[in-house]
């Protein structure tokens, strides 16, 4: 069985990566998104266990001490992690595998496994990306005069990534996304193993 890849798609707060990636698994078979842990409080609208799994700070300090995160990471003053478990059975299911985490995640990750393809989505601006934490309506002035100021850290380790995807028009944005899975899905590696009948009866 023909073993799935693994992707990582990080974003600063507002550039639209978890609309992208709710997309992308809509539209792209064979596809999953491994989901996180989180200490940060439930924001409205997301659900437990299908947008994160929101546990408390000492619950996710007694995941760490059994190593059962393959990354994680502290971003404001939450703690995320992605479970080790989860991921591997779905690659193993021969499924891609979407990790929707940050540059310190993704460092991580590509420290343990550099086959892992890493995309960064970046706004097309930090106008826009003021706009957009503006019309999310969930923080005040203060919250993202502070996201602006991370958005801009973080968006300094792109140069980590394979993959650079501006969100200005999203349906050419999530395109672009798709022709990145789309591509790894067609390596020689991956074919050779999924074409094996056909090549063997190709080369008899």
């Amino acid at each position: 069985m023909t073993t799935g890849k693994l992707y990582i798609i990080s974003a600063p707060s507002g550039a639209g990566k978890t609309s992208l990636v709710k997309q992308l698994l809509a539209e792209v078979p064979q596809l999953a998104v491994s989901i996180s842990h989180t200490t940060r409080a439930m924001r409205p609208g997301e659900i437990n266990g299908q947008d994160y799994f929101f546990i408390s700070v000492e619950q996710f300090q007694a995941l760490l001490a059994k190593q059962a995160f393959l990354e994680h990471a502290q971003v404001f003053d939450n703690f995320y992690g992605t479970a080790q478990q989860t991921a591997v059975d779905h690659l193993n299911e021969g499924l891609d595998v979407i990790l929707e985490i940050d540059w310190q995640g993704a460092r991580q990750i590509k420290e343990r496994l550099p086959d892992a393809v890493a995309i960064f989505i970046l706004p097309p601006s930090t106008a826009v990306l003021q706009q957009r934490l503006t019309a999310r309506g969930q923080d005040d002035v203060a919250v993202i005069a502070r996201r602006m100021r991370d958005a801009v850290a973080e968006m300094q380790h792109y140069c980590e990534f394979d993959y650079l995807v501006v969100n200005d028009d999203f349906a050419i944005a999530l395109t672009e996304l798709k022709s990145i899975i789309v591509a790894n899905r067609l390596t020689i590696d991956r074919q050779q193993s999924a074409l094996q009948p056909l090549l063997t009866a190709l080369l008899a």
